[in-house]
Parts: C-alpha cells; sequence; structure tokens
C-alpha cells in the first residue's frame, strides 16, 4: 500500500460509517413520525370507538327511564345525586344528526362518555335556570363538531326521565375561553 492509498482507505470507511449513522437517525425520525400520526389518528378516531361503546351502554337504561315520571315529581336540583358520567338525558339536535346520551359532569372522564351537563346549571324539567352541556367538537366521538351550523328557530330536544323537553334555538353567540357572553348580549 503506497502513501497516497492509505487516506483513501479511511476516508471510504468513514463514509460507511457517516452513513449507516444517517440511516439510522432517519430510521428513527420515521419511526416516530409513525408514533406522532398514530397518537393522531387515534386522538381523532379512536376515541370515538370508545365514546359509541360506552355510549351503546348508557342507552337502554336512559331510554327505559325517559318521561316515566311527571316534571312536578322531580327533587330539586340540589338534592339530585349528581354521579359523574351517569346518564341524565338523551339529546336529539336533528340539524347536526346527534342523537347521544348526555352524562352528569363535565370532567375528563364524564366527556370521554360524551356530552356532559354542567352540574352547576339547572336541570331541563326545572322551571328555571339555563341548561348546560359540554361536548368536544373533535375526539371523543366530536359531539359538537357541527355546532355553528344551528341556526334560530332550530329544534333542540333533552329527553330525560321527568319529560321530553323541546327547545328552539333563539341565536349563536361566539364566547371568549371562561364562557362569559360579549358585553351588551345578556340573555
Amino acid at each position: 500500500m503506497t502513501a497516497a492509498e492509505a487516506p483513501s482507505g479511511a476516508t471510504g470507511g468513514r463514509r460507511r460509517r457517516q452513513g449507516r449513522v444517517l440511516q439510522l437517525v432517519g430510521g428513527l425520525f420515521l419511526l416516530g413520525a409513525l408514533a406522532i400520526a398514530g397518537w393522531q389518528a387515534w386522538e381523532l378516531w379512536g376515541t370515538g370507538l370508545t365514546t359509541n361503546r360506552v355510549q351503546a351502554d348508557l342507552r337502554p337504561a336512559i331510554e327505559a327511564k325517559v318521561a316515566t315520571q311527571q316534571p312536578a315529581s322531580a327533587p330539586p336540583a340540589e338534592e339530585v345525586v349528581k354521579v359523574p358520567g351517569n346518564a341524565v338525558a338523551i339529546l336529539v339536535i336533528p340539524r347536526m344528526d346527534l342523537d347521544m346520551v348526555v352524562v352528569e359532569g363535565t370532567g375528563t372522564e364524564s366527556l370521554k362518555k360524551g356530552p356532559g351537563h354542567y352540574s352547576s346549571t339547572a336541570y331541563p324539567w326545572e322551571d328555571s335556570g339555563r341548561v348546560g352541556i359540554a361536548g368536544h367538537r373533535t375526539t371523543y366521538g366530536a359531539p359538537f363538531w357541527s355546532l355553528d351550523e344551528l341556526r334560530p328557530g332550530d329544534r333542540i330536544t333533552l329527553e330525560t326521565e321527568y319529560g321530553i323537553f323541546d327547545y328552539a334555538v333563539t341565536r349563536t353567540v361566539i364566547t371568549n375561553p371562561s364562557g362569559t357572553l360579549p358585553s351588551g348580549r345578556a340573555s
């Protein structure tokens, strides 16, 4: 081996090692991208599978109770046993093609089951107060995906043990993240 050939062989070995390192790093990046894509797919679509399963489990019991008692026999809100995740009503919004069981509570575990009733708001069978219901727009079945399609006059129905209650959309308002209505728009 001459002096001129020796550096060339060392350079070739270094290039091969660099090539292997780059292949390994590239492979790791691809695996990372696949993992992130898989996680996103689960969040957007897979969570809906679990919500649909829970909804199917909740529906028979609440359907059997719908309108079996008079609103006058309903306990006052402060006496209602509020168990997070228990079925409270069936929410039907034809414009959105929505028909889901509403559960008590708006915590993470409750909202994984479907739309959730804000425990601090009125129940449909009460004579006064607002009924508040929260739900996801992109995950866990995305019950409120098309909420922005509601128009004044659209029907919303809540079917409960104490009766079936129909509502009509009067207006839509976009609130800030705190949930407070914009000034001058009280209702």
